[in-house]
């Protein structure tokens, strides 16, 4: 009669177990960043590509909109949004761009922008991605729209596209 008590109670606790797990499988929860949306950016201190000096929160204040945007070399989807990074640059006089090097070979970053063009005012490395986490990137491309007072204003996920495009020349007028 042992054995059989024994028995059973394993088999309850093992689908006790069981249904958990699934249940926390099931649990849907989308990377999302809206709360960013408002706030301001935290302090940072990055050092510039050609490491001569540290770019930080204060210069971005000097801007009326400053377009964070983490990018990497070897990242394909960075190659299909470049474009309208250079239209940004071309096409708006209210915005500079923060680019962010994203563990990259500075060899491999530097023909990436010989290639494709530069669009950024200002260009900073982040080789172990740490900096990035603190700005909530989790992936790149990633991009961080932020006015004077350094409140975010919109974050894109994913490489920018014609109506991202769109949208911040809006935002930014």
């Amino acid at each position: 009669m042992k054995i059989n008590f024994y028995k059973i109670l394993i088999f309850l606790l093992a689908i006790f177990i069981l249904s958990i797990f699934l249940f926390a499988l099931n649990i849907n929860k989308p990377y999302d960043t809206q709360n960013l949306i408002g706030q301001n950016i935290k302090s940072f201190e990055l050092n510039s590509f050609n490491g001569e000096k540290k770019i930080n929160q204060e210069l971005l204040k000097k801007n009326k909109f400053t377009l964070i945007n983490f990018w990497a070399s070897w990242c394909f989807p960075c190659r299909a949004e470049h474009k309208y990074l250079v239209k940004i640059k071309n096409n708006s006089k209210n915005i500079k761009i923060l680019g962010i090097n994203f563990k990259d070979k500075e060899s491999a970053a530097k023909s990436f922008l010989s290639e494709f063009e530069n669009p950024y005012y200002l260009l900073a490395k982040d080789l172990d991605g740490r900096s990035s986490i603190n700005f909530g990137i989790y992936g790149i491309p990633e991009s961080i729209l932020i006015d004077e007072k350094l409140n975010v204003i919109k974050k894109i996920i994913g490489p920018i596209n014609q109506e991202d495009y769109k949208n911040i020349i809006k935002l930014t007028e």
